[in-house]
């Protein structure tokens, strides 16, 4: 691609670039009230001085991932990182791409191993970026991160005593113009992760951050004599959520902080008092800058502005649109600049659309760019002819409506492919789902009963064969990925083996035929359907779940027999009120603080449930059959041991969870005894199980389902104790008791109808008394899609 710049003298000689790793856009904002001193103060005074009086400003959205790499990539190379770059860690290049710090004369950094070795990897000149690191080792996340931002502003301060040094190559360097200079700052991502964003260390790390910044633009000014010509741009890389993490698209973790000033770059004027400036909405309201217009950009956009501040090529890969309203230039300057914009942006539509339509074999262009007055042509004779005629502000226009008609045509052909992949996929999982469902009828539903596969079932195959080698010769000649074959192959596997089982099909549709009620398969299927859209909606809804648990609350026990609900009132009672106790927690937010007392209260919970495992342990412990009675006994006095050591264990955990946390909110190295203890606990309660098992005699004796129930439930209590910061070993407790209801009534639904049956010789109907179901496969009818539906339903 050819890049483009601009042609005119660039307002700024050089580019200050701060990048303040994990920062929220709120907690740089916003007012802080400090506990101690009972008083209000700002915890950046200096960065937000500038924001009232010399700089323009505003929050940058980044995209998912939320993460370090990404997030600077986007800022200073101005495209959106594939997330399959998280096989390299976020760290090494998957593929090289072009930057702001590439094409700079030259470019100083300063920071974290993690992050400067990825542009100056990328650069076409190796000694074109400079970088200046600490070790890996001194990254540090359990003591205070803000000695990692000390030493960057110490190794600043110790490289303009280096560069003082008149006539010296470092001196001669540093007076030219379209340099970088790029501070990595990571101690508060650091103390985020540490010690959470509402915390001491992380709000203490921004003053800190503040502070250094205010030195490090005072040595510019003194060591340039303040001439005006250094632009300074402070921002983020991603956010972080009250719980310490970031990656995902919470707007905790995608709004982050933009602060601009300096040679070229607007100020913001602030507007009368009582007056509301353009930009604020309800997230800005607790700020106080209502007076100063706020101007928000995307990530990608910053490498834009950065190239027009210090006049450089565009990077080629940028996707970013210029921010006109951030310069403070001529308004000829200014539409040249985005003209450049302009320019590369279509530059890279035109290599999208040539290898399109160079592999495609049936090629359909972007119609909105080939429109007879839309097309690149027409639109940047336009614009030229607008500058020309010294018309800026209509080619400024033109500029940003041929640059959203390019990223619109990039994402189309960027999904190009998207309707066939899809239609490909789908037909993959629907010919499973047939699949799966002719099995299922064959072994579990319908008679044996002549053939099941058809006499033309060869000719199936091949017509299958031939489909396959269709699609594949299409993507050879397209020049496709290998995984288009692997998509390809399921389906024709899946729907060549259906439709060569025409018998069966036939069989199943005379058995519908013969059906007395023809209606209920087919309500089943469509209340079946409707439930797995609610739980595809929940992915986007979480209260789904707990209007769920409410009805299943309600309705389950409505829709068994009446005897059942007379000799199993009480079981019905505990499942209605643990399905609405779990249906609380989903309304419940899932950003949290810490929460000692609910952890107790968890640990609690479930240690005593533990102890009354083990009191009615006598009742589903079996002993090994066909042994004698002492031996019997030891095998039973062995299990129920399993259950009282695992419910100490989780007594443990319930005591050492919260002492960690006490010991961490006093900023203390916890001790050794007291690290051996969590990790013995932790492993103890995962192998027990397994060790258990193995004592068994791999397999060699049955165990009832309710006992191996309970010793998975307070394996995994354990853990989930010794993990927990708030409400979610409550949730396990109340989940886990929905769970063993719902496995309890339905054996006790299948009794019931067994009685019916006459299959069970004695009716036993107290749960106590419930023996192991007969060994042996059965046929299924339209009731066990119950037992599939509310299994999914509680996976998810």
């Amino acid at each position: 691609m050819t890049p483009h710049k601009v042609a005119l003298k660039a307002p700024a000689k050089r580019l200050v670039l701060f990048v303040a790793d994990g920062l929220r856009a709120d907690k740089i904002y916003e007012p802080y009230h400090n506990a101690t001193s009972g008083q209000t103060e700002e915890l950046a005074p200096f960065l937000l001085d500038k924001l009232r009086t010399r700089a323009s400003w505003g929050v940058s959205h980044t995209r998912v991932p939320t993460e370090s790499r990404p997030g600077h990539v986007a800022a200073i190379a101005g495209f959106y990182e594939d997330v399959s770059a998280v096989t390299k860690g976020w760290k090494m290049n998957p593929v090289e791409f072009d930057s702001v710090f590439n094409e700079s004369r030259h470019t100083w950094s300063f920071g974290s191993p993690d992050i400067l070795p990825m542009f100056a990897h990328g650069a076409s000149d190796s000694a074109r970026v400079d970088t200046f690191m600490y070790s890996a080792e001194f990254e540090d996340f359990s003591g205070n991160g803000d000695r990692l931002d000390t030493w960057v502003f110490d190794e600043a301060e110790r490289f303009f005593g280096r560069a003082a040094v008149p006539g010296s190559e470092l001196n001669t360097m540093m007076h030219q113009d379209q340099i970088v200079f790029f501070f990595h700052l990571l101690g508060i991502d650091t103390n985020g992760h540490g010690f959470k964003p509402y915390s001491q260390e992380y709000l203490g790390n921004i003053k800190h951050v503040d502070r250094g910044i205010q030195r490090l633009v005072e040595q510019f000014e003194s060591f340039y004599g303040d001439d005006g010509q250094t632009a300074y741009v402070f921002t983020a890389d991603h956010g972080m959520n009250d719980r310490g993490a970031h990656g995902d698209g919470h707007p905790d973790n995608t709004r982050t902080p933009l602060i601009a000033w300096g040679a070229g770059v607007a100020r913001t004027e602030a507007v009368a008092a009582g007056q509301t400036a353009p930009g604020h909405d309800g997230f800005s309201q607790p700020w106080n800058l209502e007076r100063y217009e706020r101007k928000d950009v995307n990530q990608a956009d910053i490498a834009a502005l950065m190239t027009a501040l210090v006049g450089l090529n565009y990077p080629l890969n940028s996707v970013g649109t210029l921010p006109l309203s951030y310069l403070n230039t001529s308004q000829e300057y200014r539409a040249h600049s985005a003209l450049a914009n302009a320019q590369q942006v279509l530059e890279q539509y035109r290599v999208k659309h040539d290898e399109k339509q160079h592999t495609e074999m049936f090629f359909k262009p972007y119609a909105p760019m080939h429109q007879p007055t839309n097309t690149p042509e027409h639109m940047l004779a336009r614009i030229r002819q607008a500058i020309g005629a010294q018309e800026y502000g209509a080619a400024e226009a033109e500029c940003l409506r041929l640059i959203a008609l390019c990223l619109e045509g990039l994402r189309y052909f960027q999904r190009y492919d998207w309707l066939l992949l899809r239609s490909i996929v789908s037909a993959g999982y629907l010919g499973w789902i047939m699949f799966s469902l002719l099995y299922i009828f064959r072994s579990y539903v319908l008679p044996q009963s002549g053939p099941c596969r058809s006499r033309r079932a060869g000719a199936v195959a091949l017509v299958g064969l031939l489909v396959f080698a269709a699609f594949a010769a299409m993507f050879y000649r397209q020049g496709s990925p290998a995984m288009y074959y692997a998509y390809t192959a399921f389906p024709v596997y899946f729907w060549t083996d259906v439709l060569q089982q025409g018998p069966l099909l036939q069989q199943i549709a005379g058995s519908y035929a013969r059906l007395s009620v023809r209606w209920r398969p087919v309500a089943f299927i469509g209340v079946y359907v409707a439930i797995l859209e609610a739980l595809v909606y929940a992915y986007f809804d979480r209260r789904v779940y707990s209007a769920a648990f409410a009805l299943l609350a309600v309705l389950w026990p409505l829709t068994v027999s009446p005897r059942f609900r007379r000799q199993h009132t009480g079981l019905l009672a505990l499942w209605t009120a643990c399905c609405l106790l779990t249906s609380v927690f989903t309304l419940l937010p899932v950003e949290r603080n810490d929460h000692l007392g609910l952890v107790i209260a968890g640990g609690a919970l479930i240690t005593l449930s533990g102890l009354a495992a083990w009191h009615y342990s006598p009742t589903f412990t079996l002993a090994p059959p066909g042994v004698a009675a002492k031996e019997a006994q030891h095998a039973v006095a062995l299990d129920r041991l399993m259950i009282l050591v695992e419910t100490l264990l989780v007594g443990v955990a319930t005591v050492l969870g919260p002492l960690t946390s006490k010991e961490t909110e006093r900023r203390g190295h916890l001790p050794r005894l007291h690290q051996l203890s969590c990790w013995a606990v932790l492993i103890i309660a995962t192998l027990l199980p397994f060790v258990h098992g193995a004592v068994l005699g791999r397999g060699a004796r049955d165990q009832h389902y309710l006992y191996r129930l309970v010793t998975i439930y307070l394996a995994f209590a354990t853990p989930f104790v010794l993990l927990t910061v708030s409400y979610e070993s409550l949730f396990y407790f109340a989940y886990s008791s929905v769970l063993l209801l719902w496995l309890t009534i339905e054996r006790a639904l299948y009794h019931e109808q067994a009685e019916q049956q006459l299959l069970a010789p004695t009716p036993k109907t107290r749960l106590s008394h419930l023996a192991p179901p007969a060994s042996g496969s059965r046929r299924l009818g339209i009731n066990d899609m119950r037992t599939g539906i509310m299994f999914l339903f509680f996976v998810n």
